[in-house]
């Protein structure tokens, strides 16, 4: 039986300390039970809108003509440049088998067909023309599984067990959002508690998968954790004051006509899914960073960790600042770009609803992000000096030690009637 002493050695420097299951268990039963109760029960039955139905099909010949004369009147926004036929072999629908002949796609942002390509098409059987097909896509199924098959070898190939894990770990983070959030919030759930309850779920699961049970990912989850929580109530403090109602572009009001979508709730959970992505990364960042320096300065203490993994955290909190205003900026240059365009003063445009809604969604990430870290760095150090103490070494005894005796002064008659000098 190992002995007190003995298991203090052997016990495991990355055990998950107690302290943190009051935290980790309370918030994964929470999580599971918002999952029950939110979970969607009528979403997965769309009821059909009248827009039509897609179906795939295969470009045999492309026949242009010239455009007609009558067409002039219109704006040029709206004039085609390219009419003719487009003759399509439908791979789909109630008419897979057989041949279509379809319009050339017009108008701004047409689609650009040719012979041998794949198409999506648009079948609407009640139009009121005689074409009940239209050319709508490229198909590109083949192209993005490329891709996807590409971005899989790559990374099991660099981080290879981990990098699978992190795989495995992406596929359920996916999962959630595809299977839970987006149906819960269109079969009408409030989009705030569908978030929070989604994003616990993402984070508890993906950190976990990706990282193992250890104390590096149960510091980042309860980093990320506190760092959610402070995300949520910052992100509905700046919706409420700046009055932002989510409407912002026509797919959002078309969304908040054809459901009933509480439009501001689903920008807090918008705000709420996207600063998680890049909270969670901070915070793995920092538990390892910590957990490596306390394992190679074990000597210091709490506060020397503190301030040692802070100085990390700076640096790497400047490049991800930067990486997330160019984020949204990038996804939204279509519209800066239109707003240049159309020569409307500074003031007006800074406050309209749609920058508006942009610089809310960054300055509340942003906050999140920077509340991250040093949450998460004093967590690692408190945790990293929170392991088994080592044994004492015996005490020194005071008494001298007795001289060393010769062979014949250790002698003792009662062992042994003959010296040891008479044994040899």
């Amino acid at each position: 039986m190992l002995s007190r002493v003995t298991r203090e050695h052997l016990a495991p420097t990355d055990a998950v300390p107690r302290a943190a299951l009051w935290v980790l268990v309370p918030a994964a039963l929470a999580t599971v039970l918002g999952l029950v109760l939110l979970w969607p029960s009528g979403a997965g039955e769309a009821e059909d809108q009248g827009f039509g139905t897609e179906v795939e099909g295969h470009v045999i010949s492309v026949h242009e003509t010239e455009c007609d004369p009558a067409q002039a009147p219109l704006s040029e926004q709206l004039q085609a440049d390219r009419c003719g036929d487009v003759l399509v072999r439908l791979r789909s629908g109630p008419d897979a088998g057989t041949e279509a002949l379809v319009d050339i796609p017009a108008g701004p942002g047409a689609v650009e067909v040719e012979a041998g390509q794949d198409v999506v098409l648009i079948y609407t059987p009640d139009s009121v023309s005689e074409q009940r097909y239209h050319i709508i896509d490229h198909e590109r199924s083949s192209a993005l599984w490329a891709l996807v098959i590409a971005f899989a070898f790559a990374v099991v190939a660099f981080g290879r067990w981990k990098g699978l894990r992190s795989l495995v770990s992406l596929g359920m983070t996916f999962a959630v959002v595809l299977l839970f959030i987006v149906p819960a919030i269109l079969d009408g759930r409030s989009p705030m508690p569908v978030a929070v309850i989604g994003a616990a779920a993402i984070m508890l699961v993906s950190l976990y998968v990706s990282h193992g049970w250890n104390r590096t990912s149960t510091v980042a989850v309860l980093g990320t954790l506190a760092s959610l929580v402070l995300t949520g109530a910052l992100a509905g403090g700046a919706v409420h004051l700046a009055h932002l109602n989510g409407v912002l572009d026509e797919e959002t009001a078309s969304l908040a006509m054809q459901y009933p979508i509480d439009m501001s709730g689903l920008l807090l959970a918008g705000i709420l899914i996207g600063a998680l992505g890049v909270i969670d990364d901070v915070t793995v960042s920092q538990a390892a960073t910590v957990d490596e320096v306390a394992k190679a300065n074990p000597k210091w203490g709490r506060s020397r960790l503190f301030r040692s993994g802070m100085r990390v955290g700076r640096d790497h909190l400047t490049s991800v600042i930067n990486t997330l205003v160019l984020a949204y900026a990038g996804a939204s240059l279509p519209l800066l770009v239109l707003i240049a365009a159309a020569d409307r003063p500074l003031g007006q445009v800074l406050t309209s609803q749609t920058i508006a809604t942009e610089i809310a969604r960054s300055v509340v990430g942003t906050l999140g992000l920077i509340a991250a870290v040093p949450i998460t760095t004093w967590l690692a150090a408190a945790v990293a000096r929170r392991e088994p103490p080592k044994p004492k070494a015996p005490k020194a005894s005071k008494r001298p030690l007795p001289e060393p005796r010769t062979s014949e002064e250790a002698w003792d008659e009662e062992d042994s009637p003959y010296p040891p000098s008479h044994l040899r």
